[in-house]
C-alpha cells in the first residue's frame, strides 16, 4: 500500500511496515540490527515511541505512538528511512557486494537519478495505519510477535526465540535491546510522555 495521505495526527498509535528492495534480506546481509535498535532511540528523540516491533531479514513491523505534533509520521518514518539506507549502502560496500549494489543502483528512476538518489534500498512506499482501539492493537501486536514463525518464515520453533522482537518483553516481562513502551503504560500515561 503506497502512502499517499499525511498522517499528522498525535497521540495516537500507528502500526508502520517497510520492506527491503524486491525483499532482499538486507537487514540480514548487512547485520543492520544494531542500527535498527539505535534507530528505534533516535525515533523516542522526535516523540514516536516503540510499543512493539519486530525486525526480519527483509522488513520491519512497528507499533508505535506519537506525541510529536509538528511533523507527520509518514515524514518522520520516511527522514529516518533514508539514514537507514545510507547505512546499508555503506555495509554493503564495506562487504564488496558489488553485484547488488549495482542492482540497487540500476532499479532507481530518472527522476530519483534527478534528485541524486543513488541506490534503491526500499520498496517504494511503506504501510502505515492509524489503531483506533485496543482490541486492533492486541490484534496487531499478536501479527508482529508471530511473524517468524508464519508462512514461509519459519526463523524459529517458537516465537519467543525470535529474538530481534518484542514478543519476550510483552510475554515474558524481559527487556529488550531497546527501549519498549508498553501500550497499556502508553494509555494510562499518554499525557505524561
Amino acid at each position: 500500500m503506497t502512502v499517499k495521505k499525511k498522517y499528522s495526527k498525535c497521540d495516537t498509535f500507528y502500526y508502520i511496515t517497510f520492506t527491503c528492495f524486491q525483499w532482499i534480506s538486507l537487514f540480514e546481509i548487512t547485520g543492520l540490527y544494531d542500527f535498527i535498535y539505535n534507530w528505534f532511540q533516535k525515533l523516542a528523540l522526535r516523540k514516536v515511541y516503540l510499543s512493539c516491533f519486530v525486525i526480519m531479514p527483509n522488513h520491519i513491523h512497528l507499533l508505535v505512538y506519537t506525541k510529536n505534533s509538528r511533523d507527520a509520521i509518514n515524514t518522520i518514518i520516511g527522514t529516518e528511512k533514508r539514514f537507514m539506507a545510507y547505512e546499508i549502502v555503506k555495509r554493503l560496500k564495506k562487504l564488496n557486494d558489488i553485484d547488488l549494489l549495482k542492482k540497487m543502483e540500476a532499479s532507481v528512476s530518472a527522476k530519483e537519478k534527478e534528485r541524486k538518489k543513488k541506490h534503491q534500498v526500499f520498496e517504494p512506499s511503506f504501510d502505515i495505519k492509524e489503531i483506533y482501539t485496543e482490541k486492533f492493537i492486541r490484534q496487531k501486536l499478536n501479527y508482529i510477535h508471530k511473524n517468524p514463525v508464519s508462512g514461509k518464515w519459519k526463523l524459529v520453533e517458537h516465537y519467543l526465540d525470535y529474538p530481534h522482537s518484542s514478543a519476550r518483553f510483552y510475554d515474558l516481562g524481559e527487556q529488550s535491546n531497546c527501549r519498549i513502551y508498553h501500550y497499556e503504560e502508553v494509555m494510562s500515561e499518554a499525557n505524561t510522555l
